[in-house]
């Protein structure tokens, strides 16, 4: 999937999680763009190093810990991104699953 086409789908899952959860905050469209452009540097760079570094606390729950990671990626773009808010762990975490769902949906019916 192209880089542009992978920034677009980020920007509309994420406006998509501030409409549908509670606790998601955007207050523009230059800030979800932003927060989609962060969003895939903080999956690029950060995400790998703490994968290696919680795997064996991955490992111990079965993969579900990969859940939590999401979630703290989503929230670390939203403390980097002025305009972009989300209050509390639920909330995060629900925004990430949306976000990844969003993401592997659109992925599969392009490929």
């Amino acid at each position: 999937m192209g880089l542009l086409v992978r920034l677009i789908v980020n920007a509309a899952a994420i406006a998509l999680a501030a409409k549908l959860i509670d606790g998601i905050q955007v207050r523009s469209i230059g800030a979800v763009v932003i927060a989609a452009i962060v969003f895939g540097l903080v999956n690029a760079v950060v995400r790998p190093i703490l994968v290696v570094l919680t795997f064996p606390i991955t490992l111990l729950t079965l993969g579900l810990f990969i859940f939590v990671l999401n979630a703290f990626c989503l929230w670390l773009t939203a403390r980097l991104v002025p305009g972009f808010e989300i209050h509390g762990f639920l909330a995060a975490l629900l925004g990430a699953l949306l976000v990844s769902a969003v993401s592997w949906i659109v992925s599969a019916l392009i490929h």
